[in-house]
């Protein structure tokens, strides 16, 4: 998504610092608060994994990951380091339960660009900017997570709610799901189709004009 501001870099260098700046802090808060997430709610429902392995934490550094962070810049969709979770802790059941802990990654970044909203609409510039940025990320992260595609966390939420029979037919397609993903957004990125963007667009402009009070794409 930066590379179409480079032009901003040779009109207004400080202008496009700022967006720099903003958007890394932003991608910082929404995947931080995403994968803790994961881990909160899967200690929360019995399974300690996520703790033992540092990751119920708040610290950055514990949750990016490389690729998922590339890709948030080149397409505007990316991800955290996966939370490592074992469904057979959790007391809910194993599908169900990690239905449970998977959702709690996309609901807790709305609920935080709920939060920035408010921030975003009420302190003046420059650091409304900030936090306009950190609401357009956590709504991009939530709404891209929700795709029933794996490995997001909408392909876990689907596995949960779907009869057992069915969800042991489509998890077959797990080990393929990152690979499908990759060339489904480089499609359409690089091809103009731009119809799984076009989709997406849709809940995020309705969840920015909650929070915002306007449409963002």
């Amino acid at each position: 998504m930066l590379f179409s501001l480079f032009g901003l870099l040779r009109t207004d260098p400080l202008a496009f610092f700022w967006v720099l700046i903003s958007t890394c802090v932003a991608l910082i808060v929404a995947i931080t608060v995403h994968e803790f997430s994961h881990g909160f709610m899967a200690n929360t429902f019995g399974d300690p994994t996520a703790k033992r392995s540092g990751r119920l934490s708040l610290n950055p550094m514990a949750h990016l990951d490389p690729l998922g962070t590339i890709m948030l810049f080149i397409a505007g969709f990316g991800w955290g380091k996966p939370v490592p979770v074992n469904p057979y802790y959790l007391r809910n059941g194993a599908r169900t339960g990690m239905a449970l802990v998977s959702l709690a990654g996309p609901v807790s970044n709305l609920l935080c660009a709920a939060i920035f909203g408010v921030f975003a609409r009420t302190i003046p510039p420059p650091f409304s900017d900030l936090f306009y940025y950190i609401v357009l990320y956590n709504i991009i992260l939530a709404i891209f997570n929700l795709v029933p595609l794996p490995p997001l966390d909408g392909f876990k939420i689907l596995l949960g709610i779907v009869p057992e029979e069915t969800a042991r037919n489509i998890s077959r397609i797990e080990r393929y799901g990152p690979a499908i993903l990759i060339i489904v957004i480089m499609l359409d990125r690089f091809t103009g189709l731009g119809l799984f963007w076009g989709i997406l667009r849709l809940p995020v402009n309705l969840f920015s004009n909650l929070f915002l009070g306007e449409t963002l794409f």
